[in-house]
């Protein structure tokens, strides 16, 4: 907004508050007119900072660097010395969350991310390694279960308890 005098009062100390309104025409459309290489121009313009990408996903920006520099995410374009990231990156951040959710290692992850051949024998021994602590989880939910209702004052000595136990045992892979 901008103060006039007012011309009515013959240029007193009055003053009348004029607004003013500026718009704006954003065009995200690349224009034939502009030769060609506009969707380019488009792609970096909605690439992120390292700061909002880690705003976003959740994830500190020193895990993102760690998973760059670990090769797990791809290099990001810079402009300025700034990292800048495509949206893609924000999918494979969550896509590296849900993968160290699921118990993989680094090195894990890494091979999760290479083609299908590669990761086949890494996938097939996980699926292993989960079903064996889907079982221990289901005994230790057994077992606290029965000790929340046990009378026992010693849970070891209680027969049930050792029978359990002893069923567990049985039920486990020889070394």
């Amino acid at each position: 907004m901008t103060a006039s005098p007012c011309a009515a009062d013959g240029g007193s100390s009055a003053a009348v508050l004029v607004r003013t309104t500026l718009q704006l025409e954003l065009r995200f459309k690349s224009s034939r007119l502009t030769g060609g290489g506009g969707e380019e121009q488009e792609a970096r313009k909605v690439r992120m900072t390292i700061g909002r990408l880690s705003e976003i996903t959740g994830v500190p920006a020193s895990a993102i660097r760690y998973w760059e520099r670990h090769g797990l995410l791809p290099e990001p374009e810079r402009q300025g010395g700034q990292r800048r990231y495509p949206p893609e990156a924000a999918e494979r951040i969550t896509v590296l969350r849900k993968c160290q959710q699921a118990g993989l290692t680094l090195v894990e992850i890494g091979e999760f991310q290479r083609e299908q051949s590669r990761r086949e024998a890494m996938i097939r021994a996980k699926i292993v390694e989960i079903e064996q602590r889907m079982v221990d989880l289901d005994h230790a939910h057994q077992l606290l279960t029965h000790a929340l209702r046990c009378g026992e004052e010693d849970i070891v000595r209680c027969p049930k308890f050792r029978e359990q136990m002893a069923a567990w045992q049985s039920a486990e892979p020889a070394p």
